[in-house]
């Protein structure tokens, strides 16, 4: 199981986030990428990082727009990050509501470090409840109905429909116990009509298609005439 915290990377250039990433993996972070300013809001929204590290400056909504509106629903530590050293954009970050400032070009240690001094701050306020499961890589959030696989240090979601995710949540629940398909039917696809193993199977086999191709083959296992179980994913 993997608590280290996850610090999501809001900047539009690659070559910055590429530094960034190997930095804070060598302080035991994970990571995820924002592109742009909407794309930050909607992953901090689907992924509840444990810290932003907010670039001023991008596309779609700038870094000032996002604080904002991040801190009209949330207080997850943000560190800003801008080209300018002005008093002026000093002030307004922290007047907004970022717990620290860093200004371009940096030392990407002193990032790190940064970082590292705002999560150890943070720590002493209390979180929101999160409904995770956690086995090996992944992470199945059950409060916004997405699955994760760690890889590099960085998340990936998995393309799960709704009944995927469900099946997946089921079996994670208890890995290593044999579910029959009748209580997956029961648990997961109660509404699916007839035909109903056909369609579990159908549905587990796209599953474990997708899991594969997100590193992690060969799982749900299936028992021949008993059902499926999740294993140990390594």
């Amino acid at each position: 199981m993997n608590t280290a915290a996850l610090v999501l990377i809001a900047e539009d250039e690659p070559e910055i986030v590429d530094i960034l990433k190997a930095y804070l993996h060598r302080e035991g972070l994970r990571t995820a990428w924002a592109p742009d300013g909407r794309a930050a809001l909607d992953m901090h929204q689907a992924l509840k990082p444990d810290l932003l590290l907010l670039d001023v400056q991008m596309p779609h909504l700038d870094g000032w727009r996002v604080l904002s509106e991040l801190r009209a629903r949330s207080t997850t530590p943000v560190i800003m990050v801008t080209a300018h050293d002005q008093d002026i954009d000093k002030l307004m970050a922290l007047r907004v509501g970022a717990d620290d400032y860093v200004v371009k070009p940096f030392n990407p240690a002193e990032v790190a470090a940064r970082v590292q001094a705002v999560l150890r701050r943070s720590r002493g306020q209390d979180a929101q409840p999160r409904d995770i499961l956690r086995v090996g890589p992944m992470e199945i959030d059950l409060e916004t109905f997405h699955a994760r696989i760690e890889r590099d240090g960085a998340l990936q979601t998995l393309p799960l429909t709704l009944t995927e995710f469900r099946l997946l949540a089921h079996l994670a629940r208890a890995p290593r116990r044999v579910f029959s398909r009748g209580e997956l039917i029961a648990a997961c696809l109660s509404s699916e009509g007839d035909r109903l193993e056909r369609t579990v199977d159908s549905h587990v086999s796209k599953l474990r298609k997708k899991l594969e191709d997100a590193g992690l083959p060969g799982v749900p296992v299936s028992l021949r005439g008993v059902g499926y179980r999740l294993e140990d994913v390594a």
